[in-house]
């Protein structure tokens, strides 16, 4: 399978987001990419509640989803929408979607780890005060294997990849937006972790540069092999990485390294 990974630079500008995203999922399936990932929050960043809102909308009548969904059908493609933001009630859902190739949602999943830190001085994040919290794990059945659904925040707790990996994964998604500071420090080498604890591929697509005022993000998307080895990466700028990977590495270094295998302790 070929899989991409799209990095971009999204902002407060919905209308261009959208633009920029669909644009780069159609260069990605011009390059006959079998399954095309975008990262977390692809449709708009602001740290504004109102604005927020305002570009939000409901599963059933969300402009991006339905541009997606006739894309998908048309090309006959697996497209995961990293995630974007959903209205719940009062709050919203940050939520990652997958579209199959009939044009229709195949499982969504809702970021379960909120991202309430503070990272200094001038930059802190609550994401609780805004979002709920999924609470369900997520797989989604592809031709060429199992894929886990994660987001960002999510992969610093390894047990929410450990029982994802209880359903015989090959591949976990890690759409994300994190940040330049954290990033800096954890990103990669957390990824590659996940990668050689749970023998999976790793498809992290992340948001690259100045997203607001007082947001700033890593870029570094990335494809990890399962044994940890870094396939492709993209260090800054909006850009799409590919790799051809064979699904079957997994299953393989499962066999060889049984780790994976439960032991109960006393």
């Amino acid at each position: 399978m070929k899989v991409a990974c799209i990095q971009i630079q999204t902002g407060e500008d919905y209308s261009k987001n959208v633009k920029t995203i669909l644009s780069l999922i159609i260069k990605s399936i011009k390059n006959h990419a079998d399954l095309i990932i975008t990262p977390e929050t692809s449709a708009i960043m602001t740290t504004h509640r109102s604005k927020l809102f305002r570009y939000s909308f409901d599963m059933s009548t969300d402009p991006l989803i339905k541009k997606i969904k006739i894309i998908s059908k048309k090309y006959k493609k697996w497209i995961l929408i990293g995630s974007i933001t959903i209205k719940d009630k009062k709050k919203l859902r940050n939520r990652s979607i997958m579209i199959n190739p009939k044009g229709e949602v195949e499982i969504f999943y809702d970021k379960i780890s909120m991202f309430d830190v503070n990272l200094s001085k001038n930059e802190s994040h609550n994401e609780s005060k805004i979002f709920k919290s999924g609470k369900k794990l997520k797989i989604v059945k592809l031709p060429w294997g199992n894929l886990g659904l994660t987001i960002c925040y999510d992969l610093r707790f390894p047990e929410i990849y450990r029982k994802l990996s209880e359903k015989n994964l090959n591949f976990i998604a890690v759409p994300s937006a994190f940040t330049k500071i954290t990033g800096k420090k954890h990103w990669l080498t957390l990824l590659k972790a996940r990668a050689i604890e749970n023998f999976c591929f790793i498809f992290a697509p992340n948001q690259s540069g100045k997203n607001t005022k007082n947001r700033e993000t890593f870029g570094h998307s990335v494809i990890i092999s399962p044994d940890g080895k870094i396939i492709k990466l993209k260090k800054k700028g909006i850009g799409i990485i590919y790799a051809k990977i064979n699904p079957n590495e997994s299953t393989y270094l499962k066999k060889i390294i049984p780790s994976l295998k439960i032991k109960k302790l006393n």
